[in-house]
């Protein structure tokens, strides 16, 4: 993909379903008794992952064009898998999944492409294993793949080192099927679609500030679910209206659950426009239409509780943070090191690579904002929200620049080109 500078993005469009909840939605209707109908759900190739795994587990998925039927076969309803589940390169399969597995009475094995097998694993390995789960790393580094002998659980105080809801959800998921209580406090609070979701098919769950707490439950109900828009690929055109003159963008249906609006929050701190308009509720998740425009930008600092409410949304705020008057700090962000790539070191890679005055930190990196920004040959290591930054940041620089494997957007937007190409005017 090649890209150049343009005067302004105008329009109005709607953003792919939410990942998280389109992941959680196939989950837990398979655990469910009874149908889940999902609309909206995110045809990206992680979510589709998480479809193929719970169908070569026995689970019978239909792939409507404007619905995805889940029919769910129970809580102790899975079959073991006859080949190895492939999660691809999707974390969230990975390590939800294998909450779920530790609880079945088989073995499994779960893996996924070269970078997922550098994830780390541990964080959900030694909870798991408290809970009584016979799990190892197959390599013995810590990674994936994976093998799962089921086992009886029990229920445990987890205090987490990390604010993660993949390894928040992990526990609760085998939470479900252990004798006991099962408590995870976490740092600073991550997503909670997992706890909101899991009450609404009916089980014991509570949250008390970090806290999250399951007690095992006898079944689930299949549900009806609307999968809002995904606000981390609405991040995308918050970022490129806030920074290109004359545009207006108005995104439809876009989840603003408060564990997840953290663009929003940094957004205004940066002295951004963004309105939201027909807020509303969508089954226990909050949903609005955002309406941005461009708006002087000045430097921030981000980190502390923030920081997991826009974790995937931070390469983006660092593009927009180029166009910003002054310096922004992001710190305690460690954990975007163990992303799709490190994508700390990916971003201060490709804008230094474009003329940005930024520098690489431990937890994050500096950028002092108003050098001018030109076409360069981006690196995206296959990371979807890297190429996706970049696609805007080029948008804003001088000369061309070049996307290569643009083609890993399709983990989570496979439209986004096609979507930002109608906006061009």
């Amino acid at each position: 993909m090649k890209l150049s500078r343009t005067n302004a993005l105008r329009g109005e469009l709607s953003v792919p379903g939410d990942k998280s909840i389109s992941h959680r939605s196939v989950m837990f209707g398979a655990l469910a008794d009874g149908l889940t109908e999902i609309r909206g759900f995110l045809n990206g190739a992680d979510c589709l992952a998480t479809i193929s795994c719970f169908s070569r587990m026995g689970i019978r998925i239909e792939q409507k064009e404007d619905a995805v039927l889940v029919h769910g076969n129970g809580l102790r309803g899975l079959a073991q898998p006859q080949d190895i589940l492939d999660c691809q390169n999707s974390g969230t399969s990975l390590r939800l999944i294998s909450g779920i597995l530790a609880a079945q009475p088989f073995e499994s094995v779960l893996t996924g492409d070269e970078s997922i097998r550098r994830r780390p694993m541990g964080r959900i390995i030694d909870p798991l294993t408290l809970m009584g789960a016979r799990m190892e790393s197959i390599p013995g580094n810590g990674c994936a793949p994976l093998r799962i002998h089921g086992s009886r659980l029990h229920g445990i105080r987890y205090v987490s080192p990390v604010a993660s809801a993949q390894v928040k959800s992990a526990i609760l998921l085998a939470g479900l099927y252990a004798e006991g209580e099962t408590r995870v406090t976490e740092p600073y609070l991550s997503r909670n679609h997992t706890e909101l979701m899991l009450s609404a098919f009916g089980a014991d769950v509570q949250s008390e500030h970090n806290t999250a707490i399951i007690r095992p439950a006898a079944r689930l109900k299949g549900q009806k679910i609307q999968v809002p828009g995904d606000i981390s690929s609405a991040a995308f055109f918050l970022a490129a209206a806030s920074i290109l003159p004359g545009s207006e963008i108005l995104i439809h249906n876009v989840g603003i659950n408060p564990t997840r609006d953290g663009i929003l929050q940094i957004c205004r701190r940066m002295g951004g426009d963004v309105s939201l308009l027909n807020e509303r509720q969508n089954a226990g998740e909050p949903v609005a239409d955002l309406l941005v425009r461009p708006a002087p930008l000045h430097g921030t600092e981000i980190g502390g509780a923030v920081i997991p409410t826009l974790i995937d949304e931070l390469p983006v705020i660092a593009v927009m943070a180029c166009f910003a008057e002054g310096t922004t700090v992001i710190r305690d962000a460690a954990e975007l090191k163990v992303k799709e790539s490190n994508r700390i070191a990916s971003v201060v890679q490709n804008l230094s690579a474009m003329g940005a005055d930024i520098t690489e930190t431990d937890d994050g990196m500096i950028i002092r904002g108003g050098q001018p920004l030109h076409g360069a040959v981006i690196e995206s290591h296959r990371d979807h929200r890297i190429a996706m930054a970049f696609a805007i940041a080029a948008l804003a620089a001088d000369g061309e620049t070049e996307i290569p494997d643009d083609g890993c957007v399709a983990i989570s937007y496979p439209a986004f080109f096609a979507d930002l190409q109608k906006l061009f005017r």
